[in-house]
């Protein structure tokens, strides 16, 4: 782990009207205001503090990778711009991992919306060849500003990528698609992956398989009891959080457990703010003295994870074909 002294360059750089000094190793210290006393963030240098629902690094609440790239990167060139985390870890905020994007080419580099794309219109590049032509395609709330997308903007978006694909993982006769979906690949040299991963909480753990983030799960009982599953469902009352991890939180939406009382779902909605699948469903055994979560997917849409919580638990749907169903 690199240490908050481990730089070779720093900049002094003002963002949202307050006054910076950047590492290039992510760290940064803020002064505090003139005229105002220092708070506890002040006069010390932070990689900053997680924020455990959206997965990035803050400082009093700024997001650290914003300040980085406007002091190695300068402004963004426009309010609209984001800062994309090239190696797709939002904590790695070194300057050589960061730069600005636009709100088109943020959406290009997320395989989930990447795979949307390609589902509407054929291929990324069909849709950035003529965006007019699938001006009503996108009638979900979440894409409709894709209608809006010019054919000036999507060209240049789709120079910007290709040239960011050739420097990264040249495509060689494959697809912007396929390069996305290769980008977001995480990097393990390690072929023997486990099968089972402990979780932040005590007395739980994953099936890497389909939960590899650590997570932590806050209604998980601490203690044994005659039947652990029917206790846990007892604890999971609407609203409250099933899981949260470094990148997201899952809010629970309806509960079930099977006749036999041996396993237990649960179907949530996510605690962020505009998330691509705002739905996910989660199934519960337990075995060895520990409760064994797994994740059984995520949905666009919330009739998609209603249907597929019906289907587990073994019930007949009768709400017809869905959305996710075509995904």
């Amino acid at each position: 782990m690199i240490g908050l002294t481990e730089h070779k360059a720093e900049k002094i750089c003002v963002y949202k009207g307050e006054r910076y000094s950047v590492r290039d190793n992510g760290a940064v210290l803020r002064y505090p205001l003139e005229g105002k006393r220092p708070i506890q963030t002040d006069k010390s240098c932070t990689f900053g503090k997680l924020n455990t629902n959206k997965g990035y690094l803050e400082i009093a609440s700024v997001r650290i990778h914003r300040i980085v790239a406007t002091a190695f990167h300068g402004e963004p060139p426009t309010k609209e711009h984001v800062v994309d985390h090239i190696d797709t870890n939002k904590q790695n905020n070194r300057p050589e991992n960061l730069r600005w994007v636009t709100r088109l080419e943020n959406i290009l580099l997320n395989p989930i919306t990447a795979r949307r794309i390609e589902l509407v219109c054929g291929s990324v590049e069909e849709f950035l060849a003529n965006p007019s032509k699938f001006r009503d395609k996108f009638q979900e709330p979440n894409y409709e500003w894709m209608c809006t997308v010019s054919i000036q903007e999507a060209q240049a978006s789709k120079t910007r990528l290709l040239a960011w694909a050739e420097s990264d993982k040249p495509l060689k006769g494959g697809t912007l698609g396929d390069w996305i979906y290769n980008r977001s690949l995480p990097k393990e040299k390690n072929e023997n992956k486990p099968e089972i991963i402990n979780s932040l909480t005590p007395n739980a753990v994953q099936k890497a398989q389909n939960w590899r983030t650590p997570s932590e799960f806050p209604c998980c009982p601490q203690e044994k009891y005659d039947n652990p599953l029917t206790t846990y469902s007892k604890n999971l009352n609407v609203g409250n959080i099933f899981s949260r991890n470094q990148f997201t939180s899952s809010l629970i939406e309806r509960v079930a457990i099977s006749k036999d009382e041996k396993t237990l779902w649960i179907m949530c909605k996510s605690g962020d703010e505009n998330p691509i699948k705002p739905y996910s469903l989660a199934e519960v055994t337990y075995k060895d003295d520990v409760f064994v979560h797994n994740s059984l997917g995520t949905f666009f849409q919330k009739d998609g994870a209603e249907k597929q919580f019906t289907i587990v638990q073994g019930l007949e749907w009768t709400g017809g074909e869905t959305f996710d169903d075509l995904c």
